[in-house]
């Protein structure tokens, strides 16, 4: 059970569960018609009350919702009530009594939704957390208000307490999970792994906006939102401007940040400051790939020091060289791997001087730090090593409904 999947963009999506397919289970995904990120829904599709699709052996169940995913709190509500109620419904009246059920968050109303059908149904849970609430949502900006971020609090504390298991992206998390009363044992570290065909066998070729490769091409792919802060690196770029004049950051994606990150470049008048528009996910690789150096950066707040954003595990996979301006356990992950260098979030001064560091070292030292991005994925990231740790989960839980 995800709000998103194929083909919106996921890590945790068609992939996945063609996986789970040839590993032997029999796998229903109920989602909603995709709209992320846009807010529109995609071509080739309309809302109805139910639409089903059987991709790779894989039943794909899509039902209605409210699309939208703007700045509007009012709206994004409605977006994440209009499917958590969908959802429950056809788990109650529709769905055939499945052994496990797998739910995604965020957002936290998928989570409600399994727990009742856990209650009602008598359906294990395997509860899958990619994003901290209230936490991240605070660190956002969406909610501010303390009532509210205390009733949602409350919510997710009730939804932890009534899942089988708890499954984090990073130690962090499930640290602070133990710190609020969770069972230590009910809590599992998976890293996330990542589109793997996408990334390592990439198809297209790179947009005619990708600088030429006599520039040093600093790559961030991804949304680019309040979380992403990305106004720093546009700080960064004047820097660099005088003192690393070879050193381009290109920017792929979309975002609710994008138009005002494109007027600040603008206004500074700076030329080594790229924007690339979404691309399918299989294209996304090449643009990867022709990269010197790809980019994770997040807002200078504690609640990002205990995640590992996805972006991560993709650079990893591809083998290249990261920039990690996060603090915690992701910058913790990229010095383990001995595959890059960190920077401190939101510091123009620290960006840049990691930039001129990867710039001036020899190039035989850069393809050592992708040799080892690659050798790290392979070994403790990559989609059969954590797919095969969820299997683990939904066998024991099959065995214990049976």
């Amino acid at each position: 059970m995800t709000q998103w999947f194929d083909p919106e963009p996921t890590f945790k999506g068609l992939t996945f569960a063609r996986e789970l397919v040839r590993k032997g289970f029999e796998v229903e995904v109920v989602t909603g018609f995709p709209n992320y990120p846009g807010g529109k829904v995609y071509p080739g599709y309309r809302i109805s009350w139910i639409q089903r699709e059987l991709i790779d052996g894989v039943q794909i169940t899509r039902l209605p919702l409210y699309p939208n995913h703007d700045g509007s709190v009012i709206r994004r509500v409605l977006n994440y009530l209009s499917f958590a109620a969908s959802s429950l419904l056809y788990g109650l009246f529709v769905m055939r009594r499945a052994d496990v059920l797998y739910a995604y968050h965020p957002p936290l109303t998928v989570g409600v939704s399994a727990a009742v059908l856990r209650f009602l149904r008598r359906i294990p849970v395997v509860y899958d957390i990619q994003d901290m609430w209230p936490d991240t949502l605070r660190a956002t900006g969406m909610v501010n208000g303390q009532r509210i971020l205390s009733a949602i609090s409350n919510v997710c504390q009730w939804v932890y307490r009534n899942v089988d298991r708890i499954v984090v992206l990073s130690p962090g998390f499930k640290r602070l999970l133990i710190s609020r009363g969770v069972p230590e044992l009910k809590i599992d570290v998976i890293y996330n792994w990542c589109d793997e065909s996408s990334v390592q066998y990439p198809y297209g070729s790179t947009p005619k906006e990708f600088p030429a490769s006599d520039r040093f091409r600093i790559v961030f792919a991804g949304n680019m939102g309040k979380a992403q802060a990305l106004g720093a690196i546009v700080d960064a770029a004047g820097v660099l401007a005088e003192t690393c004049p070879e050193a381009c950051f290109v920017f792929v994606g979309s975002g609710i940040e994008v138009d005002a990150l494109k007027c600040s470049v603008e206004e500074k008048k700076l030329e080594n400051v790229v924007f690339v528009p979404r691309v399918p996910m299989g294209e996304v690789g090449a643009i990867l790939a022709a990269a010197d150096v790809l980019l994770v950066h997040l807002k200078d707040d504690p609640l990002f020091e205990i995640t590992i954003p996805s972006k991560t595990q993709a650079y990893m996979a591809i083998g290249k060289p990261v920039l990690m301006a996060v603090r915690g356990d992701a910058a913790a992950l990229i010095t383990d791997a001995s595959c890059g260098v960190t920077a401190m979030p939101e510091n123009p001064q620290s960006l840049a001087d990691a930039v001129i560091c990867l710039f001036s070292m020899d190039a035989n030292d850069r393809a050592e730090m992708a040799a080892n991005s690659r050798r790290y994925y392979k070994r403790e990231l990559s989609l059969s090593v954590g797919a095969e740790r969820f299997a683990r989960h939904f066998r024991e839980l099959a065995g214990k409904s049976g």
